[in-house]
């Protein structure tokens, strides 16, 4: 019985040893690196899992001992492998504050390489360029990331291009570390280049349209050379036609017959045939109104495509009604012919439009898409201070007495949409715009002789993570001796969200002068330019603001009477776009102190 009060005795001075011995790290800090190195170190050091806990003081001691080779091991990706290291430790009580001091050394550079591809696929030029561009070269830097993604990156390529046989016939870096140097030898042997097999289609559960209309799509000959290139162009040209929610593409490699022709299966699952739309809307000009829409993607096996829209408000109305083609020949496109009917009775205007487009659109390649239309269009409108003084007047109405004019116009137009971004939604680099150019004749079904030439561009630079700089640009020409002739939708408007904030919508420009205590209203001009300068910075992942400033005119004359609009704004990047609430000031005598515009979706 007396040995159990000792047993006790010797369990607690075990434990109160312990804790006594027990150690925390407070922090610990690393000099001498660049910010990648000094980030690769850090979450390779088991020191920073045990900042804030506490350890046993033999724990403590191994952390610290392995700190140096840890260290040592974190910087050999980059290509450094004798550095100096210096671990410094700091001891207040059983706190302890460790600071490595490194110097990375010089550098291992690569002295001797041998990157090459023995076979058919050595005599491919595309591939003897990926060669060329292998990083690191002779004399660089031996930085491992760099190394493996060239080495994958070729690879890739070699897939990519048919070569599916291609393996490794020697892949080996010696790093002699006495002399800083590195060795490469890294051989591919390629095999054979493979060739494009027959496509089929298969459409699940059920086929919404014809595969004959899909197989046009299929560009490429049967026999012709793999390459991955041309079933991306297949995806993007079955993404645009908007017919299927999944897009499946695959080379059945495995199924190559003698002649190394692979097949290609691509499945296809339809997207919801009906898309309905609604939504309420508010303007100072138009009143309340409510927005209704449906749109058919697949009308039928022949893959047409259907589209009514309805923007009915208290005084601005409009009914669209659109039909489409696929068209294949020449550019993938639709030939489309649309129909659009528009009613305006504002306190400054009464206008009536109706307008038949019919038009052929086609992809030239990723970044230009052209569209050729023939337009018809008949307009009739009044503006309320114009009296025509042989009409009798009504006082409870303010256009009895209006002098109408009426318009006829057939003309064509040619529109080219060009994008050269990053990313369509949210752009950091990169250019996109397009240019119109229409007109039509006196006496060819049009009242007027005419010429119109507008372009616009938006230029996009990112700044940093977290901040970009936006450029835009619009400039705008009629070429008549008719303006007079012109109807409103023909003509050129500046002001607004789209064009120079910190104005109205069409404030900026020739107008009717102002009465009963409103505003003048824009009777549209000859001329347009406009320009915006916009830098925003984001704080989070989706929340930003902007600062910016707008200037342009809307003029009849040859030379703008510029006005300038400056604001800031609140960003938030959402899943269809950047929502934008900008808040203005024009800085010319604007009507209004300040404006507030809320737009949202893509920049294109």
């Amino acid at each position: 019985m007396s040995r159990l009060p000792l047993c006790l005795a010797a369990v607690v001075l075990v434990f109160s040893s312990a804790a006594a011995q027990a150690a925390r790290v407070d922090r610990v800090d690393i000099s001498g690196l660049d910010e990648e190195m000094t980030e690769n170190v850090r979450v390779s050091l088991a020191l920073y899992d045990a900042i804030g806990k506490d350890v046993s003081g033999r724990r403590m001691a191994y952390l610290i001992r392995e700190a140096e080779s840890q260290t040592r091991k974190a910087l050999e990706p980059f290509g450094y492998y004798s550095p100096t290291i210096d671990v410094q430790r700091e001891r207040k009580d059983d706190v302890f504050a460790v600071r490595i001091v490194v110097d990375p050394g010089q550098p291992v550079r690569v002295r001797n390489r041998d990157i090459a591809i023995i076979g058919p696929g050595g005599q491919d030029r595309y591939l003897a360029r990926d060669v060329a561009s292998f990083v690191p070269g002779e004399g660089g830097v031996f930085n491992h990331a760099d190394y493996d993604g060239s080495r994958n990156r070729l690879s890739r390529r070699l897939s990519e291009r048919g070569y599916f046989d291609a393996e490794f016939a020697s892949r080996r870096v010696e790093i002699t570390r006495a002399d800083h140097a590195a060795d490469i030898d890294l051989v591919w042997t390629s095999g054979e280049r493979y060739n494009m097999g027959p496509t089929t289609f298969k459409q699940s559960p059920e086929p919404v349209v014809n595969d004959a209309l899909l197989e046009r799509l299929v560009y490429w000959d049967e026999g012709s050379y793999y390459h991955q290139g041309r079933l991306d162009r297949l995806r993007t040209s079955l993404s645009r036609l908007d017919y299927f929610s999944t897009i499946d593409i695959e080379p059945k490699v495995e199924d190559a017959n003698a002649e190394r022709e692979v097949p290609i299966e691509v499945s296809l699952t339809p997207a919801k045939r009906s898309i309905y739309t609604s939504g309420v809307s508010y303007g100072t000009d138009s009143g309340a109104g409510i927005r209704l829409g449906v749109e058919r993607r697949y009308v039928n096996m022949r893959g047409h495509k259907a589209l009514a829209q309805l923007d009915y408000a208290q005084r601005r109305k409009t009914l669209t009604l659109q039909y489409r083609i696929p068209a294949f020949a020449w550019l993938d496109g639709w030939y489309t012919a649309s129909l659009q009917a528009a009613d305006e009775q504002t306190d400054y205007i009464d206008s009536r439009r109706v307008e038949l487009v019919g038009s052929r659109s086609g992809q030239y390649n990723d970044r230009l898409n052209l569209v050729a239309s023939l337009h018809v269009l008949r307009e009739r409108w009044a503006y309320a201070p114009e009296e025509d003084p042989n009409a009798p007047v009504d006082p409870d109405d303010e256009f009895a007495g209006a002098l109408y004019r009426y318009a006829t116009f057939a003309y064509p137009s040619l529109r080219a949409e060009y994008i050269d971004v990053d990313d369509r939604l949210f752009p950091t680099a990169g250019i996109g715009g397009s240019v119109m150019l229409r007109g039509g004749i006196e006496g060819a079904a049009s009242d007027a002789t005419f010429t119109q030439l507008h372009a616009r561009a938006s230029w996009f630079r990112g700044i940093g993570e977290s901040s970009r700089l936006i450029v835009r640009g619009e400039l705008g020409h009629t070429f008549t001796n008719a303006l007079v002739a012109m109807p409103p939708s023909l003509r050129f408007y500046a002001g607004g969200d789209r064009s120079i904030r910190g104005y109205d919508w069409r404030e900026v420009g020739p107008r009717i002068p102002a009465r009963d205590g409103r505003k003048a209203y824009a009777l549209g001009a000859k001329n347009v330019v406009t320009a915006s300068v916009e830098f925003e910075r984001y704080f989070t992942e989706t929340i930003g603001a902007a600062v910016f400033v707008d200037s342009g005119d809307a003029f009849d004359g040859t030379s703008p009477n510029w006005r300038t609009g400056v604001g800031i704004g609140a960003r938030y990047k959402s899943p269809v776009g950047p929502l934008k609430l900008d808040i203005g000031r024009g800085l010319d005598n604007p009507d209004s102190a300040f404006t507030i515009g809320l737009s949202i979706g893509a920049e294109f």
